[in-house]
């Protein structure tokens, strides 16, 4: 009886193991090693983002040439879920640096450059149920980003023009 009971235990602690959902990871183990490096560099790390952000986009470009395939439809699925997740990584590190204020000036044209860019080819893209979430949600983070960049230019633009001593800064030293 007590056999039973164990078995029916085990089987309960292990079924939300099971379950869960390995956690996608968007960048490959050199990507990861360069944003490792890059460190608390702001400027280093943005430009970083903006490039792995452009090849992303250059294979998503890829797949609107391809023929219609369940395939297509889940590879592409695939690369605009990794897609969403650096943009909101990027938007993450973005506030990092805005809170601190790290002077992110020289990396923030390349971004709003590229954001344009990406968005021209998520909004390419035809619509497809086999992908259609993941482009919405792409589509949505990409313009969420781009509303958060175009502030952030503003602000930066004001904020160090008024505090000429700390332009190039990774973050805000004290005054004492």
């Amino acid at each position: 009886m007590r056999t039973p009971i164990l078995v029916l235990l085990l089987l309960l602690l292990a079924a939300p193991v099971a379950g869960q959902k390995q956690k996608r990871e968007p960048l490959t183990e050199a990507q990861q090693d360069q944003i490792a490096e890059a460190g608390i560099d702001p400027v280093a790390r943005v430009n970083l983002y903006v490039k792995f952000l452009n090849e992303r986009a250059d294979t998503i470009k890829g797949f609107t040439s391809r023929g219609h395939s369940s395939a297509r439809s889940y590879r592409l699925d695939n690369e605009l879920q990794d897609f969403t997740a650096l943009l909101d990584e990027l938007g993450d590190n973005l506030d990092v640096y805005s809170d601190r204020k790290a002077d992110i000036r020289p990396s923030l044209k390349g971004l709003n450059e590229g954001i344009e860019r990406w968005q021209a080819i998520l909004n390419g893209l035809p619509s497809e149920p086999g992908f259609e979430l993941a482009r919405r949600d792409a589509i949505e983070s990409s313009n969420d980003l781009a509303t958060q960049a175009k502030q952030l230019t503003s602000d930066q633009t004001a904020y160090f023009s008024a505090h000429k001593d700390e332009k190039g800064q990774d973050r805000a030293e004290p005054k004492n």
